[in-house]
């Protein structure tokens, strides 16, 4: 089969294109037919640091779509022929989706409706857990996303036009929220709108943090925050008391420095999200409350939602990977021989 692995730390040139032998599903595990393999930030963050420890080699990525073609011990032999999103495919595994074949954990490969496209099934994973983590995370939340949930609740969205901030303004919207966000640009403020936000701001053209105060006059209740350090004093600026800032990025140098006392007297919540990590719990709800949303269609891909798709074939995978890393707008998907 045609995969891609890496054997070194580096820049996209460490991925290399090779041949390997289909693996064999062990206990427990699923094997896949990928047809959709998606690239997101942590791709290419974690090819720049070392293999994980015992490791020789790996197949990149997270995330993807695809069809069980064969399963192993203990798992419900009625799997084979499902249509599936994967998620967390590579982590702390040699098994990513950037294979004609994957292994994957039985619980890994959610169900995929018939009328989900496998492109859309291969946006999902992180970005979306991501997303329902930082929405969910607030105290007195609902802890789960479905409609009305987060009723009577003003969301934040910093950079609607992400890939978790795309999911972020679906999941909030699905669920109930008035939703605003932040962005840098005309064509991204109508990416942003595509996706449902209520108000968008273009940060660079007015001053954001009037606009949102004029807007949700009481405080924003939850903010999905993409730059913390940038955005820390807008933060505080807008939000409500006892709100939440869930934060998901922010460059490796990036430091986020708060007053104190103005955080104090909002009881206001710094709460950092990476989504490899959350609690179990949180994960398996964020895993079925994601899987509902596509069933009920609350989630979509492309231009039309807000989240145009960029397509490279496997053997391109480096083009992907710097294509992403230089800061394209929209899903990086590999498509599968």
């Amino acid at each position: 089969m045609k995969s891609v692995v890496r054997t070194a730390a580096g820049g996209p040139e460490v991925l290399q294109f090779v041949e390997r032998p289909v693996p064999e599903p062990g206990p427990g595990e699923v094997r896949v037919r990928v047809h959709v393999s998606g690239v997101n930030p942590t791709d290419w963050r974690s090819r720049r640091r070392a293999l994980p420890p015992g490791m020789d080699e790996q197949v990149p990525h997270q995330d993807g779509a695809g069809t069980i073609d064969a399963v192993g011990p203990g798992v419900d032999p009625a799997r084979a022929g499902q249509r599936v999103w994967l998620w967390e495919a590579a982590w702390e595994r040699p098994w990513g989706t950037a294979q004609q074949y994957t292994l994957v954990r039985d619980d890994h490969a959610v169900a995929l409706p018939d009328h989900a496209p496998f492109e859309l099934g291969a946006a999902l994973g992180i970005p979306a857990l991501t997303a329902h983590r930082a929405l969910t995370v607030h105290d007195g939340g609902p802890g789960r996303i479905a409609p009305g949930t987060l009723r009577d609740t003003t969301v934040l969205v910093a950079g609607g036009a992400g890939a978790v901030g795309n999911a972020a303004v679906q999941l909030a919207r699905w669920a109930g929220a008035r939703v605003v966000t932040t962005v840098s640009g005309p064509a991204k403020a109508a990416l942003a709108r595509a996706a449902g936000a209520h108000h968008v701001v273009d940060y660079r053209a007015r001053d954001a943090t009037a606009e949102i105060q004029a807007w949700a006059p009481g405080g924003v209740d939850i903010v999905v925050e993409v730059a913390p350090g940038t955005n820390a004093a807008l933060d505080i600026a807008v939000t409500a008391p006892g709100a939440v800032v869930a934060y998901y990025s922010g460059g490796e140098n990036e430091h986020l420095s708060v007053p104190v006392l103005s955080s104090l007297q909002a009881n206001l919540r710094w709460q950092s999200v990476f989504v490899y990590t959350v609690p179990d719990t949180a994960k398996r709800q964020a895993v079925a409350d994601v899987a509902a949303a596509v069933t009920a269609g609350a989630l979509r891909v492309g231009e039309e939602a807000g989240l145009p798709l960029h397509r490279f074939p496997l053997e391109r995978a480096a083009d992907a990977h710097a294509a992403l890393e230089r800061g394209l707008v929209g899903k990086v998907l590999l498509d599968l021989p």
